[in-house]
């Protein structure tokens, strides 16, 4: 506002030095054959500015009555006194203040009155659930203990044997040990591999870039500093009492054990969290899925085989138990479950294993005879020096997308139309081209994901 009022103050001073030199500034301007050169004129002959000598040449002839000029030595007068007003307010926090003061008061007199609107509880409960999009995304956990989730079209589509892209940064000694994909609404539940069980809603996991490292999960969950996760299962609605009595949760642990717990005795979260299954010393939790206890389980071992039998074989059993024998290892001191699935064999999935060297290959489920829980199981994949031991076995369809993560943080994401389907007893083929002693961490599938550009 002070500089508005200097400016004014500026044109104020010029037009009264033309008015006190009437004749003068009417001889320069009838001479000058320009009104540039009418300015520079009176610019010069009269000190005056820019701004000035261009006010005066569009001053009308109305201002030269002696009654004008003394309008505009009045408004020239005023506006100095402005400006010193706005100047002592300006050094002055007293006299700021007090107009705050005066100013508010105004106000209050003016509108002051009774409250018109009114302010009540919300007719309906609002939760952070209803303001999320519930959205698919892609849920990584590593070694170390880091989770994230990601937009899932962040992972374009590649060809088999491709080198694949940069996914998440990691640390010295860490790599991603879980990909999978969820929707943001479920609920997360998180085996550790001494057999507890928390919970997490997905929507609650710092969502971050594929590249990102994401966050230590113990900030988010109470997991003991000596503990993992190691498996996990995504159930949409805990509350649905029919739901959770009428399925099963099925652990496996590195030792070859199994147990059958029903949804229901996971239902009623805990900060702490609670114990799904007693892990006998030197053992581990490497595996849990959801069932609706009809289903056939096939177990698999890093030395290439699998084991095929009905979920009926066992028995429910209580969060305390440690369960009973899935699949007999060999007595080499190496061997040990890497991976457990689920299948109904009315829905015809092939099984899809991968070696930690990048091959890999589908076979006919039908190649895997029924037998008793308990034995060493069949041959499901060649192991060779070239394939390395096997890191992960899964139950795929047509149309499927498999996405295959390194120990590197190396990401590759191919259509399951890609890989034809072989023998049991085969090696294979090249799935991801790794660099030196990458190895595979992780095996994932992407169902009914949209096709995705191709990237080079």
């Amino acid at each position: 506002m002070i500089l508005r009022k200097q400016r004014r103050a500026h044109i104020l001073e010029g037009l009264l030095i033309a008015l006190d030199h009437l004749d003068e500034v009417i001889r320069l301007i009838r001479n000058s054959k320009t009104v540039e050169e009418a300015r520079e004129g009176l610019m010069t002959q009269f000190e005056l500015t820019e701004i000035q000598a261009r006010a005066i040449l569009d001053m009308r002839l109305q201002k030269l009555v002696g009654l004008e000029r003394d309008k505009i030595k009045q408004e020239y007068d005023e506006i100095l006194k402005t400006i010193a007003l706005l100047k002592s307010i300006l050094e002055s926090e007293e006299m700021r203040r007090n107009i705050i003061k005066d100013e508010m008061s105004e106000i209050r007199e003016k509108y002051g009155d009774e409250r018109k609107t009114r302010i009540t509880f919300a007719e309906g409960e609002i939760s952070i659930e209803d303001m999320i999009p519930n959205e698919e995304v892609i849920v990584t956990i590593s070694h170390l203990g880091y989770i994230k989730r990601t937009k899932v079209d962040e992972y374009k589509i590649q060809g088999r044997g491709g080198r694949g892209s940069r996914g998440s940064k990691t640390r010295d000694l860490d790599f991603i040990e879980h990909m999978f994909i969820a929707s943001a609404h479920n609920y997360l539940l998180l085996f550790t591999e001494k057999g507890r069980c928390h919970w997490l809603r997905v929507y609650e996991i710092p969502e971050a870039s594929k590249t990102s490292t994401g966050r230590v999960i113990r900030n988010i969950i109470q997991i003991p500093q000596d503990d993992q996760v190691k498996a996990f299962i995504i159930i949409e609605d805990l509350t649905d009492e029919d739901y959770i009595n009428n399925n099963f949760i099925v652990f496996a642990t590195k030792d070859g054990l199994i147990k059958k717990t029903s949804v229901e005795a996971f239902s009623r979260p805990r900060i702490n969290g609670i114990n799904a299954i007693t892990i006998r010393d030197e053992d581990q939790l490497i595996e849990a899925k959801l069932t609706n206890g009809s289903n056939e389980i096939i177990l698999a071992n890093r030395n290439g085989r699998a084991i095929r039998f009905p979920e009926s074989k066992v028995r429910p059993m209580g969060r305390s138990a440690a369960g009973v024998r899935g699949m007999s290892l060999d007595k080499d001191g190496q061997d040990a479950v890497i991976g457990m699935i689920c299948v109904d064999p009315a829905e015809e999935p092939s099984i899809m294993v991968l070696s930690d060297k990048g091959m890999g290959k589908r076979s006919a489920l039908e190649e895997y005879r029924v037998t008793n829980r308990g034995g060493k199981g069949v041959k499901t994949m060649q192991i060779t020096a070239k394939t390395g031991h096997l890191v992960g076995i899964k139950s795929v369809f047509d149309g499927d997308q498999l996405m295959i993560t390194s120990k590197e943080g190396i990401m590759i994401r191919m259509s399951l139309d890609n890989i034809r389907v072989m023998g049991r007893a085969t090696q294979g083929v090249r799935m991801i081209t790794l660099g030196g002693e990458d190895e595979i961490a992780d095996l994932t599938i992407v169902r009914e994901a949209d096709n995705s550009e191709e990237e080079e």
